[in-house]
Formats: C-alpha cells, sequence, structure tokens
C-alpha cells in the first residue's frame, strides 16, 4: 500500500547510494580539470608515448649512449672490403690508392710486380689495416686481373660472381655454429667499383651483361675512368648515354631508389643518381699549385687536379664510398643482398630435404658436400 502510494505521487525511491556516487564522479571531474598539462603516458589505445623537452624531470643521459657506441667501434674497429673491376690499363690501382691516400692497390705493395695479362680472371685481395684519427678500419681491395683482357671475354664475369657468392657462403656457416664467434669475420663484398674506359660510346655488351649480374648480388658503382681524356661536352653526352644504356637494360646501381629510407635520403641520393657514372682521375703524385700541395695529374697544358670537382668528379665518388655512404654500404650489404642469398640457400636446403637446422648440423658446421653444392 505504501508503494503503490508513493508511485501515485511520482516519489522516487532510488537507493541513496547513487547519490553518493554522483558525487564521487563529480570529485573526479574536478581533479581531471586541475591537470592542465599531464605528461605523456602509455595506455591501451596508445602503445608508444614520446617523453622529452620539459616532461623530464632532469637530465638523465641517454645521449650518452653515442659515446659508448663510439668508444666500443674505435676499440674494436671495422671492416671494408672494396672490389674493382675493369680491363687492364684503366687506372684502377691508382684510384685506389687516391681515394685511401696510401699505397693499399696489390700493384703498390707487391714487391717486383710486373704486369701481366692473365689468361683467365684470376680474383687477388690484399688487407691492411688503416687507422685515422684513432679509428682501426680493416681494408680489402679485392682486384680482378684478366677480366675483359681476352679475344673471347665468355662469361669472364663467372669467377667474379663465384667469389661474392662464396663470402656470402661463408659468413652463412658462421652464423649457422652451434658456438658461434662473437664478431663473426665480415669478408663480404661490400661495394664494387667498375671501371668503364672513356670512349665517348655507348656502354660495351661485356660491360651491359657484367653489371646486369653482378648488380643483383653487390653494389654497382659505375666510373669513367681516365675522364681527363675527354672534353667536357663529350664527358656530359656520355654519361647520359651510360644512363639511358643502364635504365633500358634494367640494371641496377647503388644507390638503389627503393633503398631510400626518408625523405632526406631521397633528396641526397638523388643528387649523386643525377651524377652516375662518375667521370674521374687518379693520381698519387702532389704538385705546387698556387702555393698548395695538391693531388693532381701533370699535362703540357696544366695540372689536372684530383680533388677539384671542376676538373673531375673523383671527390663525388670518394664521398660516397667513404664519407657519406659507407654504413650504407655495409647494411646494404648485410640487409639486402646477404639476406637474399641466405634466403634462397635456406630454400633450396629445405627443398632437397637437407634443412639447415642445429638437427642436421655436424660438429655445428655444414657438411662440405652441402656447401659447395649450390655455389
Amino acid at each position: 500500500m505504501r508503494e503503490d502510494t508513493a508511485q501515485e505521487q511520482g516519489l522516487d525511491l532510488e537507493p541513496p547510494v547513487r547519490m553518493e556516487e554522483e558525487k564521487e564522479v563529480m570529485e573526479v571531474e574536478e581533479r581531471v580539470v586541475e591537470v592542465e598539462h599531464p605528461l605523456p603516458c602509455l595506455s591501451e589505445s596508445d602503445t608508444q608515448g614520446i617523453i622529452k623537452g620539459r616532461a623530464l624531470f632532469g637530465y638523465v643521459g641517454i645521449e650518452a649512449v653515442l659515446d659508448q657506441m663510439r668508444r666500443k667501434t674505435m676499440k674494436a674497429g671495422f671492416e671494408f672490403n672494396i672490389m674493382v673491376v675493369g680491363q687492364s690499363g684503366l687506372g684502377k690501382s691508382t684510384l685506389v690508392n687516391t681515394l685511401f691516400k696510401s699505397k693499399v692497390s696489390r700493384k703498390s705493395c707487391t714487391p717486383n710486380y710486373e704486369e701481366q695479362i692473365s689468361k683467365t680472371v684470376h680474383l687477388q685481395s690484399v688487407s691492411h689495416i688503416i687507422e685515422e684519427k684513432g679509428v682501426k678500419m680493416k681494408l680489402t681491395v679485392i682486384d680482378t686481373p684478366g677480366f675483359g683482357d681476352q679475344i673471347n671475354n665468355e662469361n669472364c664475369w663467372e669467377p667474379i660472381v663465384q667469389y661474392v657468392n662464396e663470402q656470402y657462403e661463408k659468413y652463412l656457416k658462421e652464423e649457422l655454429n652451434v658456438n658461434r664467434k662473437k664478431r663473426i669475420p665480415d669478408s663480404r663484398v661490400h661495394g664494387c667499383v667498375y671501371f668503364l674506359p672513356a670512349t665517348g660510346h655507348w656502354l660495351r655488351p661485356i660491360d651491359v651483361e657484367f653489371m646486369r649480374r653482378l648488380g643483383k648480388i653487390v653494389s654497382i658503382v659505375p666510373v669513367i675512368a681516365k675522364a681527363d681524356t675527354l672534353t667536357l661536352e663529350e664527358r656530359l653526352e656520355f654519361k647520359q648515354r651510360i644512363r639511358q644504356d643502364l635504365q633500358a637494360n634494367g640494371i641496377r646501381v647503388y644507390p638503389q631508389k627503393e633503398y631510400d629510407e626518408d625523405a632526406e635520403d631521397r633528396i641526397l641520393n638523388d643528387k649523386i643518381r643525377e651524377n652516375i657514372p662518375f667521370a674521374v682521375v687518379g693520381t698519387d703524385k702532389e704538385h705546387q699549385v698556387n702555393g698548395n700541395k695538391v693531388l693532381g695529374r701533370k699535362t703540357k697544358w696544366g695540372i689536372i687536379e684530383v680533388e677539384n670537382v671542376a676538373h673531375c668528379e673523383f671527390a663525388h665518388l670518394r664521398d660516397l664510398l667513404i664519407r657519406s655512404h659507407l654504413q650504407d654500404l655495409k647494411d646494404v650489404t648485410h640487409n639486402i643482398h646477404y639476406e637474399t642469398y641466405r634466403v634462397k640457400r635456406l630454400n633450396e636446403s629445405n627443398a632437397n630435404g637437407l634443412a639447415l637446422s642445429p638437427l642436421t648440423l655436424e660438429n655445428g658446421t655444414l657438411e662440405k658436400s652441402d656447401a659447395e653444392s649450390h655455389l
């Protein structure tokens, strides 16, 4: 009877707990309003919070990580392996010596060296430890004597392809060891400088075939050797023809557009791609020019300054290989070319029932017959 009377009078008989809940909600809203600039934090919907600048309570020391990495790198040093390919007489050894300003080529450091035309392409390498301002670099220069020097140059690129794949295979075997080394020796080719003769015409068939095949497994940087034999107009026209041939034959040269990580890299690499192939001049002799010593080639008409961009593009090549893209060359080799080879090898082994897993490894290494069957 009392409930019916209350409903007839329109009274609300909800429990007093609801008023207490409303009071708590009001207090929470007041507290939220008081916090004007909350610190960014992680939530279920936002998995990446960025805390920087004034949001930090004080100096943490995160930037010191760069100093730690620098100290470790300076102690351990690093490797850089460069291959030079081209016919004899194009100045490969001289250019390598000019790049590193020391006698690092095989010809320069071999006593009683005699120039002989090899009957076949036989790759030879020489290694040096170069130190500059406390930074040590193990430089390995791989030379290819005999390439393109024969009357019949059919399949002359096969030894080079085999050598590059052998270095990938060595690295892969070290990675698959049960007890791996703390630091795997890196003998992989990080960059290949291909020398084009300054003919002023189009690319030769051997040039097209070599770069088309090698561009899939290693980073290739084409250069026009002894560019001082061409006039500026001839050089410009020759570079344009080479770029047309590269595009028409689908030849991939470094740096590739698909490997640009961001807009900044794209802008820098676009400028480099506009200058490829680099018209270079190499020398290891110094001359006096306006009271200063410069690397140059002395001619009857004057001195061609190697490091002067108005005379040749050697400085652009040096910046690409050493000063701006050396680490990127190593990253592309490891993340792109080596990774492609690794996936291919593992797929082939799995298809043949020889999965490269710890169960099929003997004494922590691949069997020799299995490793050599795919080279």
